[in-house]
């Protein structure tokens, strides 16, 4: 009788876990209508991460504050801390083993619809890329780019989006952390110029 009981307890915590994750596709609100016009005629594919990688509102107990930025490397998550024990999960790409970004940093600027320019660095790893490339949906950073900064020093990691959504849930970038346009939106319109941001 004692082991049924156990048994219930069990399943009834299983079942209480798996309902504190609820999928929440990103709002359009935070969307301009100019991202509307630019994301209607994007030239790539229109594949969104599911399962695990879609937006989720999750538990995350942490004593980090609301607003902070937290990216899960191996896992390939990007939580946004609302507080009172949850966050907004987002399924992220993230940079190969060695280029990969770790540590602390905060969000030094923030653009729209960023240009890129690679770096030499970059340049050097991938033959045949152009010297700049002018925002839009065609572009690699998609429609939003958190700058990550350390003090005063540009990091040149970033939060941005992607023209590649089919990536996310991988380890493939040059470092940065990318994300859905959609989300990346979302998130853009959630965080300030100052937030903290923790890169495991």
């Amino acid at each position: 009788m004692m082991w049924r009981a156990v048994g219930a307890l069990l399943a009834g915590l299983m079942l209480s876990g798996c309902m504190s994750e609820t999928i929440a596709p990103a709002p359009s609100t935070a969307m301009t209508a100019k991202d509307k016009q630019l994301l209607a005629n994007k030239p790539y594919p229109n594949v969104q991460p599911s399962g695990q990688y879609a937006r989720h509102v999750v538990e995350y107990p942490t004593s980090k504050k609301a607003g902070t930025i937290v990216v899960d490397t191996p896992n390939k998550f990007l939580y946004y801390v609302e507080g009172n024990g949850k966050a907004i999960r987002y399924g992220v790409t993230v940079g190969e083993e060695s280029l990969a970004f770790r540590g602390q940093a905060k969000v030094g600027r923030k653009t729209e619809w960023p240009s890129w320019t690679p770096t030499a660095e970059i340049h050097q790893r991938i033959a045949g890329l152009p010297s700049y490339v002018a925002p839009g949906p065609h572009n690699p950073m998609g429609a939003r780019a958190l700058y990550l900064y350390q003090g005063s020093t540009d990091t040149l990691f970033r939060i941005h989006g992607t023209n590649q959504p089919e990536y996310i849930g991988q380890a493939i970038s040059s470092g940065c952390i990318r994300m859905l346009n959609e989300d990346v939106i979302d998130l853009y319109s959630r965080v300030p110029v100052g937030s903290e941001v923790v890169v495991l």
